[in-house]
């Protein structure tokens, strides 16, 4: 077993659509970002990477390359999960904390967790999201964006 870590954060804009953990949020306010600007996907996919010990979401999907502008989160977790599997490697179990002062998310948890769990190919119970304001302190308290941690169990296959 292989533990890891990841930690993404990202400003808001009214730019875009708010989507966390692939769902999509009815907010004002969405995140600036190259890709959608998923915080919750970036932080699950750098907390696989590392448990593999395959670098970070950032040399995988750099936000240089034209190929990931506006792209579907979805889809780079799904690329991290096919990269696991090609390293013999398999989610165990995923556990992620959003930070955010608002919108209020307890809501939508369950369709996020049941889309993260689609993504990873694993069942639902393995995947656990919860949020957390930080009851008005720093930038996410402040309104100005959200933040996200996530910690991933890989096994060897």
């Amino acid at each position: 077993m292989r533990i890891g870590q990841g930690y993404d954060a990202h400003r808001f804009t009214r730019e875009r659509r708010l989507i966390l953990g692939g769902v999509a949020i009815d907010y004002e306010l969405g995140l600036e970002a190259h890709s959608d600007g998923d915080v919750l996907i970036h932080a699950l996919c750098d907390a696989l990477l590392g448990a593999a010990g395959l670098g970070d979401i950032g040399q995988h999907f750099p936000d240089s390359g034209a190929e990931f502008k506006n792209i579907d989160s979805r889809i780079l977790l799904r690329r991290v999960t096919d990269l696991l599997v090609s390293q013999s490697m398999k989610v165990g179990n995923v556990d992620v904390t959003i930070v955010a002062q608002t919108p209020k998310l307890s809501p939508y948890i369950d369709a996020m967790r049941e889309k993260l769990a689609l993504d990873m190919d694993v069942g639902s119970s393995k995947v656990n999201v919860k949020a957390t304001t930080t009851e008005g302190m720093g930038f996410a308290g402040r309104g100005e964006g959200i933040a996200c941690y996530a910690v991933a169990l890989i096994e060897k296959r």
